[in-house]
C-alpha cells in the first residue's frame, strides 16, 4: 500500500475523520499487547516499529544476525511472510522459493541466514529450534503476544518519525504509542534528522538506551554505477529515503519512480522499465528487496540482470554498546529459562 500523505501531516481533516476508528483499533491492539506469550524456551530477540512503513528494520536484523554470530550463538529469524502464500512452517530455499511463496524480506534474509516462515509463529518455533538455533530473531511481530519476547529491538527513522504519531488509520501507528514504549528494551534511530527526538526521549526517561546507526552503501554497489546515469525505482516502505541515500553517494539519478510498499511487480512492468532505460542509456538500480521480489523460482529473468541491486549495511554507532546489551539479553534469558526448569 502507499502511505497516505494525511499520515506525515500535522493537522489533518482526514486523519481527525477517522479518529473513532483508531480509537477502536488501538484500544484493541493496546489489550492484545497485554498478554502474555509462549515461552520459546530459548532467547528471543525481536526487531520492530512501532509504525507502518519503512524504518531500516530488515537491515537491522542482518546487523543482529552478525553480532549474535560474533557472539558465538547460531541465529534463525523467525518471520511471518509477508506477501507469501504459504502459511508455513517452512524453511525458506532460495534455490526453491520466490517472493510469492514466502515475501521479499524473508527471501532475501535466507541468502545469509536460515529463515523460518510461519503465519503462526508459534508453529514456527519448533522447525526453527530443529535447525539447532540457540537465538531466534523475530522479524517484526513487536505487536503480535504470541511469542514472548525476551528484548525487543525497535527501528525508528531519525527524518520520517512517526508522522502524526495518531493510530491507524487516522495515522502510522501501529498500536498506542505508550504501551509499545513501555516494552521497548532498545531504540535504533537510523540516520540524521530530529523527527524521532520525542520518541526517544521517552524511551530514555524509561532508563532504555537509544542507538544512533546509519545505513552504508555496499562498495560493490557503488563502484557498479559510478560514472553512469541510473533510473532508479523502489517498491518499499519508503522510497523516498533510498533515492535520497542514491543521491548522498554522488549518483547522477536521472530518473526516480516509487511503487507501493511489496509491490508484486508483473512480466509488463519490468519490462517497461527495462525498455525506458534502455531509450535514455540510463543503468536501472533498485533495492536488494525489490530484485528479490522479481525472481522467479529459476532466478532472474535475462532482462534482470542489468538491473543493479544497491545493497546497503546498518553500522551502529556504539557497536559495543549493542554487543553488551545482547549478551545481557541472552544472559538473562538463559538464566530464567533454567530457574523456571530447576
Amino acid at each position: 500500500m502507499h502511505e497516505p500523505a494525511f499520515w506525515y501531516r500535522p493537522s489533518s481533516w482526514m486523519s481527525r475523520l477517522l479518529m473513532p476508528l483508531a480509537a477502536a483499533y488501538g484500544a484493541i491492539a493496546g489489550r492484545r499487547l497485554q498478554r502474555k506469550g509462549f515461552d520459546a524456551g530459548i532467547p528471543v530477540l525481536c526487531v520492530g516499529n512501532y509504525n507502518l512503513g519503512g524504518a531500516g528494520k530488515t537491515p537491522t536484523v542482518l546487523a543482529l544476525v552478525r553480532l549474535l554470530r560474533e557472539l558465538g550463538e547460531t541465529p534463525v529469524v523467525l518471520s511471518r511472510g509477508y506477501g507469501g502464500r504459504l502459511r508455513g512452517p517452512v524453511m525458506v530455499d532460495p534455490t526453491r522459493h520466490a517472493s510469492l511463496d514466502v515475501g521479499d524480506e524473508p527471501l532475501m534474509l535466507a541468502t545469509t541466514v536460515p529463515v523460518v516462515v510461519a503465519r503462526d509463529r508459534i508453529d514456527g518455533l519448533a522447525l526453527a529450534r530443529s535447525q539447532r538455533a540457540s537465538v531466534i530473531v523475530m522479524d517484526d511481530g513487536f505487536q503480535n503476544p504470541a511469542v514472548a519476547k525476551d528484548a525487543s529491538l525497535i527501528v525508528i527513522d531519525a527524518s520520517r518519525g512517526l508522522g502524526n504519531a495518531c493510530v491507524f488509520p487516522a495515522g502510522p501507528l501501529r498500536a498506542p504509542l505508550p504501551p509499545q514504549v513501555d516494552r521497548t528494551d532498545a531504540l535504533i534511530v537510523v540516520g540524521k534528522g530530529s523527527a524521532a527526538e520525542t520518541v526517544a526521549a521517552a524511551v530514555a526517561a524509561r532508563g532504555k538506551p537509544v542507538l544512533p546507526a546509519q545505513l552504508k552503501a555496499n562498495e560493490a554497489s557503488l563502484a557498479s554505477l559510478r560514472g553512469k546515469r541510473v533510473f532508479a525505482f523502489a517498491g518499499i516502505g519508503d522510497p523516498v529515503r533510498f533515492f535520497r541515500m542514491l543521491h548522498a553517494c554522488g549518483m547522477e539519478v536521472a530518473r526516480e519512480r516509487a511503487f507501493a510498499d511489496h509491490h508484486p511487480f508483473s512480466k509488463r512492468e519490468i519490462e517497461g522499465l527495462i525498455a525506458e532505460a534502455g531509450r535514455d542509456a540510463l543503468t536501472l538500480v533498485t533495492t536488494e528487496k525489490d530484485l528479490a521480489r522479481m525472481r522467479g523460482r529459476e532466478g532472474l529473468p535475462y532482462g534482470l540482470r542489468e538491473i543493479v541491486p544497491f545493497a546497503v549495511t546498518l553500522e551502529i554507532d556504539d557497536a559495543t554498546e549493542l554487543s553488551k546489551l545482547v549478551s545481557n539479553w541472552l544472559f538473562k534469558a538463559r538464566e530464567r529459562t533454567f530457574r523456571a526448569r530447576d
